[in-house]
């Protein structure tokens, strides 16, 4: 009877530590059920939207955002985030806040252009937005907001591209104009004439270069280069270089010199590289003074995404003040537009191979020092040298 009695109080203690503990795993559950989770927190979950609209913001380019009658935003797009218009579940812009009221009030839709301050920059740069606000369904406001930053700085760069291009065909035009009236008005004087024809041919020259050198630029940044690209040699293209400056480096009395790596190639437009590294060895000739030596020198250099070909020219000229050093690359801008126009240079030649470099996958940088002298450097993605023709095969020949 003793043991009988141990074994049933042994049974009894262990159902009730079951009991026990079967009751503090409910009140657990329970509370942890209580417990608001992230996903029931977000209002976009709980609230619900009419069928389909959550597909269709979900694929438009636009950032969205939907309210509802307290202004807590029940859905919000990535791109809406990334703006900063919501923030902590709310609309973070007051602007558009109203206009969501105003819209929730009378139905109205409406649209405005806003500049919003660039999230995480302490610089003051804006974001230029088109903001539309429609209603969606009776109680929820749809918020479509549009990034118009990009499309207004194309359009800048456009503006100041056409009234750069506009300026610079004046004064070659204008000149000309001038130079013909000069012209009619010295008929009687043979030398005069002379002098101003031989003015008319050097302006007449340097609005073809412009117009040239317009045409190429348009050329570079609309077509795709690599539509057409093939190995190119660097020796091929440093020889076409020096050719085309070797009169006026045979004028002022400028050695020309080629070194480097042999048999180094290039992968892209021959005629576009050709343009570029001529463009490089003619600003190097036409800066330097007389009597000194332009240097053009390839290599090859190891990268993460595979090899590069640097391609250098060197003058001893005045160089590059260090002011204007990250902007020669620009359209028409000239460190000395005096010694520019002197030298026929049109601000356009730098900002092409600018534009050659980038569409080719590669850059263009520049070293420089005042009074010594100033190195770009050509870096492109190296192409693979070709496979040697196989040796044909030989049969015998039959008895």
């Amino acid at each position: 009877m003793d043991v009988n009695a141990a074994v049933a109080a042994a049974a009894a203690i262990a159902g009730l530590c079951t009991g026990v503990i079967a009751m503090l795993a409910f009140r657990w559950s329970e509370r942890d059920q209580a417990r608001p989770t992230r996903s029931s927190m977000r209002p976009d979950i709980n609230a619900v939207l009419p069928p389909g609209v959550d597909t269709v913001l979900s694929v438009l380019r636009s950032s969205a955002v939907v309210l509802d009658e307290g202004d807590a935003v029940v859905k919000a797009s990535s791109a809406a985030y990334a703006l900063g218009l919501v923030r902590g579940g709310k609309l973070a812009v007051e602007p558009m806040l109203h206009m969501a009221r105003d819209t929730r009030r009378d139905g109205e839709i409406r649209q405005v252009e806003l500049d919003l301050p660039r999230r995480g920059t302490g610089r003051g740069e804006a974001l230029a937005v088109s903001a539309r606000v429609a209603p969606l369904g009776s109680r929820l406001v749809l918020l479509l907001v549009e990034d118009l930053t990009e499309a207004r700085r194309i359009e800048a760069v456009r503006r100041d591209f056409v009234a750069n291009v506009s300026h610079e065909l004046k004064t070659p035009v204008g000149a000309i104009s001038l130079l013909s009236e000069a012209v009619m008005d010295a008929a009687d004087d043979p030398e005069a004439v002379s002098r101003f024809a031989g003015r008319m041919q050097i302006e007449s020259t340097r609005l073809i270069n412009l117009v040239q050198e317009l045409i190429d630029l348009s050329r570079v940044q609309n077509d795709d280069p690599l539509e057409d690209a093939e190995p190119v040699r660097v020796d091929t293209l440093v020889a076409e270089a020096i050719d085309r400056c070797r009169h006026t480096a045979s004028s002022k009395q400028i050695t020309m010199a080629a070194g480097g790596t042999a048999d180094l190639r290039v992968w892209g437009n021959r005629g576009q590289l050709a343009a570029a590294l001529g463009n490089l060895v003619e600003n190097a000739v036409n800066y330097s003074p007389a009597r000194t030596r332009v240097g053009i020198a390839g290599r090859r250099v190891t990268a993460p995404g595979g090899d590069l070909i640097e391609i250098a020219v060197t003058d001893q000229g005045i160089g590059i003040p260090e002011k204007d050093r990250e902007r020669i690359f620009e359209r028409f801008y000239r460190v000395d537009p005096a010694r520019s126009r002197a030298t026929g240079g049109t601000g356009l030649g730098l900002a092409i191979v600018k534009h050659v470099a980038a569409s080719h996958g590669g850059e263009v940088s520049v070293w420089s020092s005042e009074g010594q002298g100033s190195t770009f450097t050509l870096r492109l993605p190296e192409a693979a040298a070709p496979a040697p023709a196989a040796a044909p095969a030989t049969h015998p020949t039959p008895a």
